[in-house]
């Protein structure tokens, strides 16, 4: 009995230090401390990964445990996530401090939203995709792409409009597939897709887990290699909690971007910023305060040409 007592003793000591390392981190102390409350060597830990699709080197979790490197690219972050499902831990609790650790760092670190775009690596969105019947590329070059952003009275994002000039790069090109991912907790299945101008809305997929949907807007038209076509559509959401950002991504440099966010008159934030990522998984750069419009309660950003990689705006609530 003395004996079965020590290790009830051990095991409580155990799960004390990984309250208080959820609370307080390091990541590392924290993976380090859930790891050894559930009693599974690193070889165990890969094997679970590995089970779940994740490839993560033994080495690699040593490295993390120990606070030699950090995950950083978008398949190590998927594999704390997936890690925090294996090691029984509070959803984002892994990830959240990942993020503590980029601020004490002097490092912007990435933001909800920005983690949420790994749904693409995971392959979420390449699967709904795959259900449309449409290829990731659609075969269409975006020229320019102004985008109006809305955040309501109880500062969430409440929807968005979309104003394409696309050119076709093959023939028969009639559709174009619309991506909204929306903020954390938000119900994709709510959402409302509107097409404004020059197209129709066809079939449309989500997932509510990752908050991803995905829109067919039918043309009614086919284009032949070379022809132009402008359109425009809006995404009703209004349903999560605050938000705090919008961004977006580019798989594909070239062409014009501007986004615009308007701001309830009641809720107007205390400061807002540009940001720049040249992936998800990569610290923040391009900082550029943006003074918000007075009569228009509105703040927007211009990319003459984009870049591959992410791009949007921040702002702060008092």
């Amino acid at each position: 009995m003395p004996h079965a007592t020590q290790e009830a003793d051990i095991a409580t000591a155990a799960t004390a230090e990984l309250h208080t390392a959820l609370r307080g981190g390091p990541f590392h102390v924290a993976l380090r401390a859930a790891i050894a409350a559930r009693g599974l060597p690193l070889q165990r830990v890969q094997h679970h990964l590995s089970r779940r699709g994740v490839k993560v080197g033994v080495t690699s979790l040593s490295y993390w445990q120990q606070g030699a490197r950090r995950p950083q690219r978008p398949e190590s972050l998927r594999a704390v996530r997936a890690l925090e499902e294996i090691l029984q831990l509070p959803e984002e609790s892994l990830i959240r401090l990942l993020a503590k650790a980029d601020d004490h760092s002097g490092l912007q670190r990435p933001a909800a939203r920005s983690y949420r775009s790994l749904v693409e690596a995971s392959g979420v969105l390449e699967r709904l995709l795959t259900e449309l019947d449409c290829p990731v590329d659609g075969g269409l070059h975006t020229l320019a792409h102004h985008e109006r952003v809305r955040i309501g009275a109880r500062r969430e994002l409440s929807g968005r409009e979309s104003h394409h000039i696309v050119r076709a790069h093959r023939d028969g090109v009639d559709r174009f597939m619309a991506v909204h991912h929306g903020d954390p907790g938000c119900v994709p299945e709510r959402m409302s897709v509107r097409a404004l101008e020059n197209c129709r809305t066809g079939r449309v997929r989500w997932h509510h887990d990752t908050g991803v949907l995905v829109a067919e807007l039918l043309f009614g038209t086919r284009l032949r290699t070379g022809d132009t076509y402008l359109f425009r559509y809006g995404i009703d959401d209004g349903t999560a909690d605050v938000s705090h950002e919008y961004a977006r991504g580019f798989h594909l440099a070239g062409g014009q971007y501007a986004l615009q966010v308007r701001f309830a008159e009641n809720a107007l934030p205390l400061r807002c910023h540009r940001f720049a990522q040249h992936s998800a998984a990569a610290p923040r750069s391009g900082r550029q305060n943006l003074a918000i419009s007075g009569p228009h309660h509105s703040v927007h950003l211009v990319e003459p040409r984009v870049r591959t990689g992410i791009v949007g705006i921040g702002w702060e609530w008092e």
